[in-house]
């Protein structure tokens, strides 16, 4: 059985590969923000839209960002770098070693979540300082939404990572997940603006009810306990089904 102190080192190792890894560090940490700061350079972004309850696009659109470096992570970087390691054999060499497959995965986990997480405060603060957004008024409620997206993108992740043979079935795999995910959030189109229909299709999705969650912690409000509960019972099925289909080689 491994130790706390094994665990750490796994988790510093783990973190130290995710710094060599340019093409991670800037979708995940960076991009997002980068792609904050091209939409608030448009002046008709920064204008009040009476369709948005008198919101400014860019308004909504920060939610959008906090939530597209969860899901680069979750859907593009964690799976590939796990599918990689079980086509490589690193997963079944490690059931020999007190080091516990499932230890090298927790890390992982923890490093991709504190990766989106930072991307998270990066756009925030970016969207405040350079654009005058809000910073969320209901914060606690902002942190809850914010953990649970952040929980359902890594079991999303990990699903795609059970179904996986490949790196390549994964980058796949990933993509086709990929734009529907971002539409979902908000990315062509906020939520607000959609027409009813969708816009209830959409608020069932795990991203829809994430970026719904955050609108309104951003304007003063508890999140709806409906938005939270979908991304709880996603969560818990998408779980369940990882740990159904996960196989360590």
């Amino acid at each position: 059985m491994s130790s706390p102190v094994l665990d750490t080192a796994v988790l510093r190792t783990e973190i130290r590969l995710f710094r060599r890894e340019p093409g991670a560090i800037f979708w995940i940490l960076l991009f997002p923000t980068l792609l904050l700061v091209i939409l608030g350079s448009v002046p008709s972004f920064r204008e009040p839209d009476d369709a948005l309850g008198g919101l400014r696009l860019i308004d909504t659109y920060v939610p959008v960002t906090v939530l597209l470096g969860l899901i680069l992570g979750g859907l593009q970087g964690m799976p590939q770098v796990l599918t990689g390691y079980r086509e490589r054999g690193i997963l079944r060499r490690m059931s020999t070693t007190p080091v516990r497959p499932v230890t090298l995965l927790t890390a992982h986990m923890v490093v991709f979540a504190g990766a989106a997480l930072a991307s998270a405060l990066l756009a925030l603060l970016v969207g405040r300082l350079a654009f005058g957004v809000r910073l969320p008024e209901q914060p606690f409620g902002y942190a809850v939404a914010l953990v649970l997206a952040v929980l359902v993108a890594l079991s999303l992740g990990s699903v795609i990572s059970a179904l996986s043979r490949t790196t390549k079935i994964a980058g796949a795999v990933g993509s086709a997940a990929l734009f529907p995910m971002m539409f979902c959030a908000g990315l062509w189109a906020p939520v607000q603006a959609m027409p009813r229909v969708l816009a209830r299709i959409v608020d069932r999705t795990p991203f829809g009810a994430a970026a719904e969650a955050l609108n309104e912690a951003a304007g003063g409000q508890w999140p709806a306990w409906t938005h939270l509960g979908v991304l709880v019972a996603w969560t818990v099925l998408l779980t369940a089904g990882a740990a159904r289909w996960f196989r360590w080689e």
